[in-house]
């Protein structure tokens, strides 16, 4: 397995992703939370990636478990026009971002809402997205955990099957880095213009639970229940439930097929 390297990754970018500065560090808790820390004093587009995560986290501040080299983890924090509201559909569009990436290099996936990537029904990749105003600008630290491989001990800690991609682990990870990159701040920089809406017809087209009955639920309570029918221009999940159509926002929020096991901490 080769290693990350800050040059490395530059080197294979795409023109999209020549702007953003790059950190490769051997260990830290979280690449998210260190970049959240560093907001207002950052220049501009920054991704920093981490051999290995101590205190990885995933939405709802679940815990996010690796181990060294078996993931690929990191976080690029983006600046962003705003207004605020605009934002909602940020974390789907990241989503068509990444699953697009990992599709053309051989590994279809699809998303479920809001953005968890899976493979074959099980989670390949997390994503969390979190925000911070500033007096200039919004700026958004985008987080991705990718399971590259999956030891059997880890599967075990997790509590349940994940997914993995020994096909991607068998690339240069400089090379991998790059492609996700460059993807991502092609379609952050197209995000920060249109909003959700152009992506729309892409999520639906990834959506893994389209027209299958699903439960949302908060805290193990149910919320809704109903029929998955893809997202709106801003980002909401529709569901056709007996009381007519409703729209959920994204948010602490648990989605689930009817049936399946409801519990799990891979976030």
């Amino acid at each position: 397995m080769n290693n990350l390297s800050a040059a490395a990754i530059t080197a294979h970018c795409a023109t999209s992703a020549t702007h953003v500065a790059i950190e490769v560090v051997a260990e830290t808790g979280s690449t998210n939370a260190d970049l959240l820390a560093r907001i207002d004093t950052l220049q501009g587009p920054l991704l920093r990636i981490a051999e290995n995560q101590t205190a990885g986290r995933g939405r709802a501040g679940r815990s996010w478990l690796s181990k060294p080299g078996a993931a690929l983890m990191f976080s690029l924090a983006w600046p962003f026009k705003g207004p605020l509201h605009k934002m909602s559909g940020l974390p789907m569009t990241v989503g068509v971002a990444l699953a697009e990436t990992i599709a053309s290099l051989g590994v279809p996936v699809q998303i479920k809402w809001p953005n968890d990537l899976l493979r074959d029904g099980a989670k390949l990749a997390g994503i969390l997205v979190e925000t911070q105003k500033t007096d200039d600008a919004i700026w958004a630290v985008i987080g991705c955990g990718i399971n590259l491989l999956m030891p059997d001990e880890l599967e075990a800690q997790i509590g349940r099957e994940v997914a993995s991609a020994p096909w991607l682990a068998q690339m240069d990870r400089n090379q991998l880095m790059a492609a996700l990159l460059s993807r991502l701040a092609a379609v952050l920089a197209e995000f920060d213009d249109t909003g959700f809406a152009p992506f729309v017809d892409r999520w639906n087209a990834l959506h893994a639970w389209q027209g299958k009955d699903v439960v949302l639920l908060d805290n193990g309570a149910v919320l809704q229940q109903g029929r998955a029918a893809g997202v709106d221009d801003i980002g909401r999940l529709l569901l056709d439930t007996d009381a007519g159509r409703v729209e959920i926002l994204s948010g602490d929020v648990s989605l689930r097929l009817i049936g399946t096991q409801l519990s799990g901490v891979q976030p």
